[in-house]
Formats: structure tokens, sequence, C-alpha cells
């Protein structure tokens, strides 16, 4: 069993039978009190986020997840197929569960599958991913005395903003948390 101490952003715990992932924590101080801990949490089988509330007297259970690498290999309109690095085994993944994760999955790429009860549930993204501009409008020249920003699309659907020196057919890093460009890569 994990104490409250111990709830912070990544952990895998078990709430109602069910593996979540904590994706924001907040210790707040009563007046009297030991504290609480706020957390937003995600639920690794459906992807569906809520609100918790842990007090110190709260006990979580760790969720056991397994991860292994996978190649990502396609998206059949319904679910995100993967094959394991060192078995060669397929699986898959429902679209629903990888949610806002897909913009980040270019196929061919390495990625991490997360396990539970011997079962792909989800995956697990690097916090820097680079990706392709496919589309951006050309930057004006003289424009660079500020921090002026244009709208990019990448080649996995995802719009960003980016600097205006950013050009089609350029790599760049993006921040899978924030979705915020970070640099060239």
């Amino acid at each position: 069993m994990a104490s409250m101490d111990e709830l912070k952003v990544g952990k895998k715990i078990i709430v109602d039978g069910q593996p979540y992932e904590v994706t924001k924590s907040e210790h707040l101080k009563v007046a009297m009190g030991k504290g609480m801990e706020k957390c937003t949490i995600v639920n690794l089988l459906n992807g569906k986020s809520m609100q918790a509330t842990f007090h110190a007297v709260d006990k979580v259970e760790p969720a056991d997840i397994q991860m292994r690498d996978a190649d990502y290999q396609y998206f059949d309109g319904t679910a995100y197929h993967f094959m394991d690095t060192t078995s060669y085994d397929s699986y898959f993944i429902s679209a629903d569960v990888i949610g806002e994760k897909k913009y980040f999955l270019v196929e061919g790429d390495k990625t991490t599958v997360m396990f539970w009860d011997g079962n792909p549930i989800n995956v697990q993204i690097d916090p820097s991913v680079t990706l392709e501009v496919v589309d951006t409008p050309p930057g004006e020249k003289g424009n660079s005395a500020s921090n002026n920003l244009k709208p990019a699309t990448l080649n996995t659907g995802l719009e960003i903003k980016v600097p205006l020196f950013i050009g089609q057919g350029e790599k760049v890093r993006v921040d899978s948390r924030t979705y915020e460009y970070l640099g060239r890569a």
C-alpha cells in the first residue's frame, strides 16, 4: 500500500479495481489536519479522467503495470496496432483509450506499451516527441524583434504554434504534455 505522500505525477494506482495514473497532484494543508492530496487521475483502461482527493489516513494500492517496448504499426480506423520488439507479438489498443496520444504516434516509431493483467491497456508517450511540419504559412522577414508565432500542422494532424522561421518539411520537438513547440530537432 502506498501513502498519500507517494501520490506524485506519473504514479499508477488502483481505484475501484481499475488502474489509474496520476496526471496532476496538489497538496492541500488544512488548519488543524494533516492535509490532503487533490489529484487528477486518468483511467488507463478507458482514458477518462476524474478528480480524487486522498487524505493522510488513506492508503492506495499501487497498480502492477508492466512496460514493454513496441513498434507502432498502423491505425485501422478503430484501433492502433503495435508489435512487441522482443517476442514479435501483435496487439491493438482501442482508439478511445489512446485519445489525444494519437498525435504523438508515427508509424514505425518505437513506443512503450503498458500491460495490466497480461493485456495491453495504453501507451506511454515520451515528454518530448519529434514530428515533421507538413503545412505552415511562410514567415515574414523582419518580424524577428518579437516572439511572433504562426500555426503549423504536423504529420500526425496536430496543430501547434511555431516561430516564423520554421518551414514545411522541418522536424520539430513538441512537448507531449502541453502541445507546445520546444525547438528544432
